[in-house]
């Protein structure tokens, strides 16, 4: 079996192995750890939106709720009231991909409705037993993250590879086709500081399941831990990440720093993908 060429994404797609994607994030949230409360009004959020298009971003990351450590856990009518106002508007101003970034199928579904192009779900498909039949029946595309409650590993990358193992039977049994689906590690999702720094040196051992890799390392805690620096201030770290990851297998880069990040992108694709 050979990697997927193409990532189709409902009337979108995104040659895969060409360039590296840029999935700039859009947090419409009180409480993400690095840009929450920012973009919770709507026309903040299309503004930051155009903003992150005219710096690089192929992708609009869209969340309604919060996922770093210790967050509170949002209602999905909440969810939903967050951010398909957004999405419509998105969908409606610009022509590129739209990501709902959602575990839950109730969120999912109106997202869709409301123009979404994929779900990036930080569960894999493996919470909500619905998401799946959703993401089949809008032919949208999917990001099946790895992720688990524990930090107890076997074998760190075999057990990652396994859980997507999972994911993509899932996502195969209701339909999805292999061309619609993403894999992204969890860097910062049930791991400690060494297993992230693992996962990325080890990235391409995931090219064994021939699907196109997502990495999002963007501003996260193992990097504030090696810098000793605060959250808004890990532009460089980031980068670093980016570059590694590129080289390592890495095909979409969900990234805050987006100028910053799509030229490191430019760059390590010149040298990697020639």
């Amino acid at each position: 079996m050979n990697k997927t060429e193409v990532f189709i994404c409902r009337d979108k797609s995104l040659a895969i192995g060409k360039k590296t994607y840029i999935m700039g994030i859009l947090n419409i949230t009180p409480d993400s750890f690095s840009d929450g409360g920012k973009y919770y009004d709507v026309d903040d959020a299309i503004n930051r939106a155009r903003e992150m298009i005219v710096n690089g971003a192929d992708i609009i990351d869209v969340g309604g709720e919060s996922t770093r450590p210790g967050f509170q856990p949002v209602e999905p009518i909440e969810e939903i009231r967050r951010v398909v106002p957004i999405i419509e508007r998105l969908s409606r101003e610009f022509d590129i991909p739209i990501s709902i970034d959602t575990s839950k199928a109730m969120v999912a579904k109106e997202a869709l409705r409301a123009g979404a192009h994929i779900v990036n779900d930080i569960w894999g498909l493996q919470v909500d037993e619905n998401m799946a039949s959703v993401v089949s029946e809008y032919g949208a595309g999917i990001v099946m993250m790895h992720n688990r409650q524990n930090k107890e590993y076997t074998n760190l990358m075999a057990d990652i590879i396994d859980f997507l193992q999972r994911s993509i039977k899932i996502a195969q049994k209701a339909g999805i086709k292999r061309d619609s689906m993403a894999i992204d590690p969890g860097i910062g999702f049930g791991k400690t500081f060494e297993h992230n720094l693992q996962v990325i040196k080890d990235l391409e051992q995931l090219g064994a399941l021939q699907l196109p890799i997502l990495l999002g390392t963007s501003r996260k805690g193992f990097i504030g831990n090696i810098l000793d620096l605060p959250v808004d201030d890990r532009v460089e770290g980031t980068g670093a990440t980016v570059a590694i990851g590129i080289a390592y297998g890495a095909d979409i880069v969900r990234v805050h720093d987006v100028k910053e990040m799509a030229r490191t992108a430019r760059m390590a694709d010149a040298i990697i993908r020639r």
